[in-house]
């Protein structure tokens, strides 16, 4: 992993999710194209020359990073003479977008704390997506991860160290706690699951972060007192509350709904949104030209701006936590490899939005 390695919407869960399409093809179905997708070690990308501080801030007060592919993109129309595009892509450029990381221990403080210099320098507050839990993705192709729980631990003692004091967020472990239900992991395996991300949390917290355990999508599990009973074994009391629909296309209202009924049963927590890629919904079939549709869908359109104004009091946040504008694979011809910026795509999702 390169240093300041953000990681988008990448390689690992795209795989991931291709994975179970087909196996479930295989199987006499198709995977419905709710499941989730997150991310993890994408492939390199060339990313403009890192500046000392950014030129654009959010009212939300997260990093807005200029050395994002999109702000490249914005540079690189520009210079082209397609003003108008370039200008579409800054309704991407210029929100703020986190930093995945997935490291072993001896990397991901370095890592990390290179994102958050640059952040610090800014005056802006550090958005961190942690995605490293053992048997990550059930060792399917987004497999990886620490590789037992003793590398889990120093890998989390790094991480909270970088974060120390920064006042970041945290989303922790997309698909985790899901797939505690899924029967992806069990048994021991599930045990030490809950005990990791309770430590976890607890790291964090200690470091002065907000944390938000990922719980999925609406449509991921639907069972939503069987999600809060594994998200409360899994230490989200001790958290900020927990996140939805990272990567994933479910509405805000939608997933409101959703996230209300986990709160209820957890006694009223919090939850933040990933509003990313929801401006048109989900596509509402299992697949678009051949590829699942929750790989690059067409007619997919940017969601509501990053807020911490979001009308509802057990909605802390709506993020961005998927880079919207990297690619979920090479599901069809043409199509970028998982996590490589895909400029036609995220120009499609910033002139739909509204």
């Amino acid at each position: 992993m390169r240093p300041e390695t953000a990681l988008p919407e990448s390689v690992d869960v795209a795989r991931r999710r291709l994975s179970r399409w087909l196996s479930s093809l295989l199987s006499g179905g198709v995977l419905a194209a709710a499941a989730l997708g997150c991310s993890s070690t994408a492939e390199e990308q060339p990313s403009p020359t890192p500046t000392a501080q950014s030129a654009v801030t959010s009212p939300t007060g997260f990093f807005v990073d200029p050395t994002t592919p999109a702000a490249a993109q914005v540079t690189t129309w520009e210079q082209q003479g397609r003003a108008d595009d370039a200008q579409q892509i800054r309704k991407i450029a210029e929100q703020p977008v986190p930093l995945w990381v997935s490291a072993d221990p001896a990397a991901v403080e370095s890592d990390t704390r290179a994102y958050v210099g640059r952040a610090q320098q800014a005056g802006q507050k550090p958005l961190v997506v942690g995605y490293n839990i053992p048997h990550r993705d059930c060792g399917s192709f987004s497999g990886g991860g620490a590789v037992d729980a003793g590398q889990y631990r120093q890998w989390v003692k790094g991480l909270a160290a970088a974060l120390a004091g920064t006042g970041a967020t945290v989303v922790l472990e997309p698909d985790a706690v899901p797939h505690e239900i899924s029967g992806c992991v069990d048994g021991n395996l599930r045990d030490e699951r809950y005990e990791l991300l309770g430590e976890a949390i607890d790291q964090l917290k200690g470091a002065g972060a907000r944390v938000y355990l990922d719980a999925g999508n609406p449509g991921f599990i639907t069972d939503t007192g069987a999600l809060a009973a594994a998200l409360d074994r899994s230490g989200v009391k001790r958290a900020d509350g927990f996140a939805l629909n990272v990567a994933n296309f479910w509405t805000t209202q939608d997933n409101i709904a959703y996230g209300t009924k986990i709160s209820q049963a957890l006694g009223g927590a919090h939850f933040v949104i990933d509003t990313s890629r929801n401006g048109a919904g989900p596509v509402g079939s299992d697949q678009v030209d051949g590829a699942p549709s929750f790989c690059n869908p067409p007619g997919r359109a940017l969601g509501t701006p990053p807020t911490t104004q979001t009308g509802n009091p057990l909605v802390d946040d709506l993020l961005w936590v998927k880079r919207p504008g990297e690619s979920d694979g090479a599901c069809r011809p043409g199509e970028p490899p998982a996590g490589q910026w895909y400029p036609d795509y995220a120009l499609g999702l910033a002139k739909r939005a509204t």
